[in-house]
């Protein structure tokens, strides 16, 4: 592996997987442009611009790379070289969408006589500005390609968990060095700059986002900072996380107290603890996203606190944070080994505090992986000499 993509053979067999599942589905093909399922299939950390760039992969036939002549150099930081891919590349006032066309075997279904619109699918962010030239050309609108790709990205292969577990404990020793910043009279900006260097000094390739919500600021999700300044007695969330080579998602909450939490607090924090324990416990396949999170919501619920939990369980997270399996109510979904998703209780008081455990699980045969391994007990941090009360 390089520091940037997989081996060859794990994008080979990606192509393959998509080739037979846009058969099965009855489409011509796909045709994807530069977005998170390109960099799936080949590595390519290529962007849209005005000039179409897609990788069409014909359900019957050999892909082929649809490149402006000058962006072939970005080629070589994919796997299309040692893939050893078709390249089409095309000049201004040339028609790429009639390129895609013929590398989809449309020219010759014609020349067949065979001149019915075949469908095709295209990736959920293909601009507009591509896609209405695309359906003109194809003579047929196509359709969204994530019911294609949607089971290849959501069942992880060794590689991809692999990468997954790597971000996680990167992620851990980021967290590990939390409390030394959570000094009262520093703000949560002074504290999530010292966050934001530590995800990348852990080896992460940037920062995804970074939630430092303390006091009355931890009852908002997705609060992110502030110039409020820490206090004694604060409850402080800490939602962290960010791209890990080669492009996987790290993404791994935990929740502090500024000095000795109050009882109540302190009780109420034990329940959620449980509920989070709870619900990674419940993962094995079979079971379903929704059950998942209904386990977490009935031990909240039990102690009085269902409505202090206001979002769903868990999100799916790979080369994307947010992607499927989403661990929500109504989810009928069965699990399957190689899933992997956050299991992430929380509770929250409205301009009190709020609290949240999060880890990323991976489904295995017989339950879950956890990649994120820091204690889930309230970090207890000194309030410190002299800090305000």
């Amino acid at each position: 592996m390089t520091a940037s993509r997989f081996s060859t053979d794990v994008y080979a067999q990606r192509l393959r997987a998509a080739a037979a599942a846009a058969a099965d589905a009855g489409l011509a093909g796909l045709v994807i442009t530069p977005g998170y399922d390109l960099r799936y299939l080949v590595g390519s950390r290529g962007q849209t611009f005005e000039r179409l760039t897609a990788l069409v992969l014909p359900a019957a036939g050999e892909p082929t790379m649809v490149v402006p002549r000058l962006e072939l150099a970005s080629l070589k930081e994919s796997a299309v070289t040692e893939l050893a891919l078709a390249v089409r590349d095309w000049v201004d006032g040339d028609d790429p969408y009639r390129v895609v066309s013929d590398a989809l075997g449309r020219g010759r279904d014609e020349h067949e006589g065979n001149t019915a619109p075949a469908a095709t699918a295209v990736t959920d962010s293909m601009p507009a500005l591509h896609l209405l030239p695309l359906a003109d050309v194809l003579g047929v609108v196509p359709v969204v390609a994530t019911d294609v790709l949607r089971r290849l990205r959501m069942i992880k292969d060794p590689a991809e968990i692999d990468a997954l577990c790597k971000a996680g404990a990167a992620i851990d020793r980021v967290h590990a060095r939390v409390p030394e910043f959570l000094v009262p009279g520093r703000t949560e900006a002074d504290v999530a700059a010292d966050i934001a260097e530590s995800i990348v000094a852990e080896g992460h390739s940037e920062v995804a986002f970074i939630i430092v919500g303390s006091g009355p600021h931890g009852a908002d999700p997705h609060h992110e900072c502030s110039d409020r300044e820490l206090r004694a007695g604060d409850i402080v969330v800490v939602d962290i996380g960010g791209p890990y080579e080669p492009g996987y998602n790290s993404d791994s909450t935990r929740t502090y107290s500024i000095g000795e939490p109050d009882p109540e607090v302190a009780r109420r924090y034990a329940v959620l603890q449980r509920a989070q324990q709870a619900a990674v416990e419940a993962v094995r396949p079979g079971v379903t996203a929704e059950q998942v999170d209904a386990v977490a919501r009935d031990v909240l619920a039990a102690e009085g606190l269902a409505d202090a939990f206001v979002h769903r369980t868990g999100h799916g997270i790979g080369l994307s944070v947010h992607e499927e399996p989403y661990i929500v109510a109504g989810n009928d979904l069965p699990l399957e080994a190689g899933m992997a998703f956050s299991v992430e209780p929380g509770i929250y008081f409205p301009g009190q505090w709020g609290a949240r455990i999060e880890d990323i699980v991976v489904v295995t045969a017989d339950g879950a992986l956890p990649v994120n391994n820091r204690p889930h007990e309230l970090v207890v941090v000194p309030a410190g000499p002299g800090a305000a009360g």
